[in-house]
């Protein structure tokens, strides 16, 4: 077709924005699992495709990616599924890039105070003990660009 193209090898927002406020995506005291999910799905599906519950009990920890929208009802079924309300989390927006902002708390907590602080896509959400285990003086500053990035 005479387009050209070059791939570039990256690594995925799931673990970069967490990176860039200093959130481990596994910790060897926090967690030695990962599952990276979407949170936001068609909406014309018959059935959600994601067992919030079920993952609530098969993985140490959780990357969200388009959750925000979802976010109390995800909240709301991993609680449910029997994580508790009181396991750290985080919302991370504009992840690595001018605008960076993020917000820790209890899951509990988390959709009331990512609605009372306004919020918004893109953002990823991080939920997990490993979490507590993030170290602010590791995070790199985010690139001097704005979102959204041109190409």
């Amino acid at each position: 077709m005479g387009v050209k193209a070059e791939v570039v090898p990256g690594v995925t927002a799931g673990i970069a924005a967490p990176a860039y406020v200093g959130i481990p995506v596994t910790h060897r005291k926090a967690g030695s699992s990962v599952t990276f999910v979407t949170g936001h799905e068609e909406i014309d599906k018959v059935r959600p495709g994601v067992d919030w519950r079920g993952l609530a009990q098969s993985s140490d920890g959780l990357v969200i990616y388009m959750g925000l929208h979802n976010l109390r009802r995800i909240a709301e079924e991993l609680v449910a599924g029997g994580l508790s309300g009181a396991t750290p989390a985080a919302v991370i927006q504009q992840g690595t890039v001018k605008g960076q902002r993020h917000l820790v708390c209890a899951l509990e907590e988390l959709a009331d105070r990512a609605e009372a602080e306004a919020f918004a896509s893109p953002s990823i959400v991080v939920v997990g003990q490993m979490v507590a285990e993030r170290v602010e003086g590791v995070a790199p500053e985010p690139a001097d660009v704005e979102m959204p990035i041109p190409f």
